[in-house]
């Protein structure tokens, strides 16, 4: 049975990006969402294992949608992504429920090692 991944970022090419390494690396992506309000919904509505969340979000951050999602659904996986220099909000998403972190540009060996971390 494939993981099934939702990502969450607001930056097309990201989600882009993400899907081909992950859908390439046997994984199911289940849906992407651009902001904090369809992360929740589409977290609720197709309950991936695991989920690439963006720390910066055009209408919430990351952790008000971690949040969020850990009331829901407080066994799901959450990988925070972060641009550099965002250590504060990054160690605050670990102590807040987040399995671990992946520091943009990521090269896709990291990215698959730390979801397949997470998953296990």
């Amino acid at each position: 049975m494939k993981n099934r991944i939702l990502i969450v970022d607001d930056s097309f090419y990201m989600r882009t990006m993400l899907k081909n390494m992950l859908t390439d690396a046997g994984y199911e992506v289940v849906g992407e969402a651009a902001n904090g309000q369809q992360a929740l919904e589409m977290a609720i509505e197709t309950k991936p294992d695991l989920i690439t969340l963006d720390v910066i979000l055009p209408d919430n951050t990351g952790l008000d949608v971690l949040r969020g999602i850990r009331q829901e659904q407080p066994d799901v996986k959450v990988v925070m992504c972060s641009a550099v220099g965002q250590e504060v909000i990054v160690n605050e998403a670990l102590e807040s429920g987040a399995s671990a972190y992946i520091v943009k540009p990521f090269s896709e060996e990291k990215v698959l090692e730390i979801v397949g971390a997470a998953l296990q």
